[in-house]
């Protein structure tokens, strides 16, 4: 019996250390800021938006004209510090036609590349 109750009160004292275990944080995919989707323009060619924002995580199975970048970060200290932010361009003939995701685009964006 008292083999038992030691044996419980073990596993109950180290299941309680488990919350002193380092977990590392896990940083995955393109980190975009705002300062650099200020820098896009509709017109841009796919070298230039590389230039500017790197390559992207993932280009469309069946249409290279649309890239998308995703960012994920896993916290190893809590859920609450976690977060995913997308951002999708899409391209025609070489050319930045669109794009949409978790950014804001400036008022500059709009305004066509001149070549």
């Amino acid at each position: 019996m008292l083999f038992r109750v030691l044996a419980i009160v073990i596993a109950l004292s180290v299941s309680a250390c488990s919350s002193w275990v380092y977990r590392i944080d896990i940083p995955q995919g393109n980190y975009l800021e705002q300062k650099d989707i200020d820098k896009l323009q509709i017109g841009m060619t796919k070298e230039q938006v590389k230039f500017v924002l790197g390559s992207p995580v993932v280009e469309g199975a069946f249409n290279n004209d649309i890239w998308h970048y995703v960012y994920r970060f896993k916290s190893g200290r809590s859920e609450e510090f976690n977060a995913k932010k997308q951002f999708t361009i899409k391209f025609a003939e070489d050319k930045v036609i669109s794009a949409e995701g978790d950014f804001e685009l400036p008022e500059s964006y709009y305004v066509p590349m001149v070549n």
